[in-house]
């Protein structure tokens, strides 16, 4: 780990100290999951411990930030619920996915609710000095680009709302529980783009923040959203399911904006780390948003991603 300190004093403190290096700014992210909105009461500790940490680091990789330490709160059930059993396979959860991202937990607190599981999360990590990725800087006739594919996550929620058979969909419900954060590809392209963001709500509604910070419009082309093969095969069964594609969240893919003389470099680099790196559409003047498809015509939207409130 850079920088100087004990971040958590073996998590024996009230609070923890870190010193970063000379040359680095601290980023810092909060999620807050709850049982029944972001995952389901019944699910597996190990992967929801995995998927709060994931969602953070998202997060974190949209600012291009390298990820150090993070803060930990538990809300947990009074009443009907093993807390042992639970906190055993959330903890192993934990485990693993700090050694694979090369972070650790450095404190925080747990407490008894009368409602469902909460669990939240302040990620912090860290970037070079000056480096600042934003929603605010996308510029008329920026390219709009995504990486991986998009509306696998939403698919393999409706596989399980929908009861549907999951053998035929392992890929989509992984994408829903395990999301793969971009830390390396949002360090790599802080020096290429004017604006990025995770995709956690859908694409449309969070190309739509890009817009409103950044005061501009887009378009977007239906045909260029990149899918996967398994995506598709849900899409057989009912087309219905491809706005999941626009309006579906939990990709947590990077959304972001280059100008076009950096479409060779952007190509390289999906060749260099093996990312799919898709050009979907052009940050316009006009203070709109549009979706079209195939022909050119404007798709109606009648819900552009999640919403909280």
């Amino acid at each position: 780990m850079s920088g100087k300190g004990a971040p958590a004093f073996s998590l024996s403190n009230d609070a923890a100290i870190y010193s970063p290096e000379q040359n680095k700014e601290l980023i810092f992210t909060k999620d807050t999951l709850v049982a029944g909105v972001h995952f389901f009461e019944n699910d597996d500790p190990f992967l929801v411990a995995q998927k709060s940490l994931r969602v953070n680091l998202s997060d974190l990789a949209s600012m291009g930030a390298q990820p150090l330490g993070y803060l930990l709160s538990l809300s947990l059930p009074k009443k009907n619920f093993d807390i042992e059993k639970w906190l055993a396979a959330f903890s192993a959860g934990l485990k693993q996915d700090q050694e694979r991202y090369n972070w650790k937990l450095w404190g925080g607190d747990t407490v008894s609710t009368s409602g469902p599981v909460t669990i939240s999360v302040t990620a912090i990590g860290q970037t070079d000095k000056g480096v600042n990725i934003s929603r605010s800087g996308a510029k008329v006739g920026d390219d709009i680009y995504v990486s991986g594919t998009l509306g696998d996550a939403a698919g393999g929620l409706v596989v399980l709302q929908d009861d549907l058979d999951r053998t035929l969909y392992d890929e989509l419900i992984n994408r829903y529980y395990l999301p793969e954060p971009r830390l390396k590809l949002g360090r790599a392209l802080t020096e290429i783009i004017t604006s990025m963001m995770d995709v956690s709500d859908g694409l449309m509604g969070d190309i739509s923040h890009i817009c409103e910070n950044s005061g501009v419009g887009a378009i977007l082309n239906l045909e260029k959203i990149p899918s996967s093969q398994v995506f598709g095969n849900l899409l057989a069964t009912n087309k219905a399911y491809s706005r999941l594609a626009w309006s579906g969240g939990d990709d947590y893919e990077l959304l972001f904006t280059a100008p076009k003389n950096k479409n060779a470099v952007i190509k390289n680099l999906s060749d260099e780390l093996g990312i799919k790196l898709t050009k979907i559409g052009e940050i316009t003047k006009a203070l709109q948003i549009k979706l079209l498809d195939d022909d050119g015509s404007e798709i109606t939207q009648t819900k552009k991603g999640f919403r909280h409130f």
